[in-house]
C-alpha cells in the first residue's frame, strides 16, 4: 500500500483525476460520432438506418461489457488503489482505439472486420466500466468536504471535453476532406489520435498519488462482492437513480447528431456544429451546478432534473424534429442539456458518498455499469428501432418514463452532501459549507 496521500486541494485532484478521463471518453464517444461514415465499411447491406442499427448494436455491446469492467476494475481499485486502476483503464482504452483504427473492412475480409470492431468495443466497455468509478472515487476522496460537488463535476467536464474534441475533429475533417474520403479512410484518423493520446496519459497517470481515505482503510474484505452486498439498498439506489439520467444523457449527446441528420434532415456538418456548441456550454455549466450542490445539497438538483426530463422530453424532441437551421436546433439542444445538468454535474459524487471506502469503487462501478448497460447503452438502439418501426415518438415517451422512475428515487433517497469520508472529517465538528 502506498504511503503517500493525494493532495487535498481541489485543482490538483481535478487535474489528476480528469485528464485521463477526457481521453477515455473521447475514444468512447468518437465511435458513435463517426459511425455515420464507417457503418458501410463493415455492414454494406441495407439502407442507411439499417447500417446504423448494426453499428449501434456493437456500440450497445460495449455497454454490456461495462458491468464486467465495473466488477473487475472496481474490485481492483478497492484492493490495489485508485491510481493503479486509473492507469490500467487508460491502457485498455489505448489498445481498443488502435484496434478500431486498423480494423479491416468488409470489402477486404468480409465480416471479420466487424468482429475486430466488436472485440475493440468489448475492451472499451471493460475499460470505461472501471474508469467511471476510479475517476469518481478519486475526485471525491481527494477533495475536502464541502468542495466535492464542485470537484467531482469535472468528471463530466472531462467527459464532455473528450466528446468536444471528437466533434471538433469531425468538423475539421468534414471541412478538409470529401465525404467519399471520410467514408474510405478518414474515419480512422480520430481513432489513431485517441490511441496516441491514451498512451501519453498512461505516463501522466503514473505520477498520481493515492488518496487519504484509501490509505486509511485497513479492512481485509476490500472490493469483494460479499462486502458490497452488505449495502444492498445503496446498490439498488445507484441503479435506480442512474436510469433516467443515463437515458437522457445519451439522448442529448451521442444520439443527438444522428437525430438531427436522420429526422430533422439537417446537413451532417450543421448537426455536428450544433452538438459542438451546445456541449461546450453544457461543459461550462457543470462546475457551477456542482458548486451549487455544495451549498444546497445534491437532492434538489436531482429532483429538478427528474421533473424537467419527465415533462420536457416529448415537447423538446418533437420540436427538434422540425428544426430547419442552426439557431433553432442549438437553442432546443442546449435546453435539453441544461435540464440534464442537474444529474450529470453531481451523479458521480452522490454515488461515491453512498458507500464506505473499502467498497466505494466497486459500489460505484458495478450498479452504475449495470444501469448503463440496460438503459444508456441501449438508448440509441431503442431510438433507431422506434424510428425504423415508424413510431419515433415512442422513444420520447420512453425517455420520459425512465426519468419518472428516477424522480421517485430522488424524492425518497437521503441527502449525501455531508458524508464524512476520512477519519479527520469524521472527528471534525460540522462546519458551514463554502464554495
Amino acid at each position: 500500500m502506498t504511503t503517500h496521500a493525494a493532495p487535498r486541494t481541489p485543482w490538483k485532484a481535478v487535474v489528476g483525476g480528469s485528464i485521463g478521463n477526457l481521453v477515455e471518453w473521447y475514444d468512447w464517444f468518437v465511435y458513435s460520432s463517426f459511425a455515420i461514415y464507417f457503418a458501410a465499411s463493415f455492414f454494406p447491406e441495407g439502407n442507411a438506418t439499417a447500417k446504423l442499427l448494426n453499428t449501434a448494436g456493437i456500440f450497445a455491446v460495449g455497454f454490456f461489457m461495462r458491468p464486467v469492467g465495473g466488477w473487475l476494475l472496481g474490485r481492483y481499485a478497492d484492493r490495489k488503489g485508485r491510481k493503479a486502476a486509473l492507469t490500467l483503464t487508460v491502457t485498455l482504452m489505448s489498445v481498443s482505439a488502435l484496434l478500431i483504427a486498423v480494423a479491416p473492412t468488409y470489402e477486404s475480409v468480409g465480416y471479420f472486420g466487424a468482429v475486430v470492431l466488436l472485440v475493440a468495443r468489448l475492451l472499451q466497455g471493460l475499460s470505461v466500466g472501471g474508469e467511471y468509478a476510479a475517476s469518481a472515487t478519486y475526485l471525491t476522496e481527494a477533495t475536502p468536504q464541502g468542495r466535492r460537488g464542485f470537484a467531482s463535476s469535472f468528471q463530466y467536464v472531462s467527459m464532455t471535453a473528450g466528446q468536444l474534441v471528437g466533434l471538433g475533429l469531425q468538423i475539421i475533417l468534414q471541412n478538409t476532406m470529401s465525404d467519399e474520403a471520410l467514408k474510405s479512410y478518414g474515419w480512422r484518423i480520430p481513432f489513431i489520435v485517441g490511441a496516441l493520446a491514451a498512451a501519453v496519459v498512461f505516463y501522466l497517470r503514473r505520477s498520481l498519488m493515492e488518496t487519504e481515505a484509501y490509505d486509511e482503510d485497513k479492512k481485509k474484505d476490500r472490493g469483494t462482492i460479499k462486502a458490497l452486498l452488505r449495502h444492498k439498498k445503496e446498490f439498488v439506489l445507484v441503479i435506480a437513480l442512474t436510469m433516467g439520467g443515463t437515458v437522457a444523457y445519451y439522448t442529448y449527446t451521442t444520439y443527438l447528431t444522428k437525430y438531427l441528420v436522420n429526422t430533422a434532415n439537417l446537413p451532417k456538418s450543421t448537426a455536428s456544429l450544433v452538438s459542438f456548441c451546445a456541449l461546450f456550454v453544457f461543459m461550462l455549466l457543470q462546475p457551477l451546478a456542482g458548486a451549487l450542490s455544495d451549498r444546497i445539497g445534491r437532492r434538489p438538483l436531482l429532483i429538478t432534473f427528474g421533473f424537467g426530463s419527465m415533462l420536457g422530453t416529448v415537447p423538446l424532441m418533437t420540436a427538434l424534429s422540425g428544426v430547419s437551421g442552426f439557431a433553432g436546433a442549438f437553442a432546443l439542444s442546449l435546453l435539453g442539456l441544461i435540464i440534464i445538468t442537474g444529474y450529470t454535474s453531481i451523479n458521480a459524487v452522490v454515488k461515491a458518498e453512498l458507500f464506505p471506502t473499502h467498497v466505494r469503487a466497486l459500489g460505484v462501478a458495478l450498479p452504475y455499469a449495470i444501469a448503463n448497460a440496460l438503459f444508456g447503452g441501449t438508448a440509441e438502439y431503442v431510438a433507431l428501432w422506434f424510428k425504423d418501426s415508424g413510431i419515433e415518438s415512442g422513444f420520447y415517451w420512453y425517455v420520459s418514463a425512465c426519468a419518472a422512475v428516477s424522480l421517485v428515487v430522488y424524492f425518497t433517497m437521503r441527502e449525501t452532501r455531508d458524508a464524512a469520508l476520512t477519519q479527520s472529517e469524521q472527528a471534525a465538528e460540522p462546519v458551514p459549507v463554502r464554495v
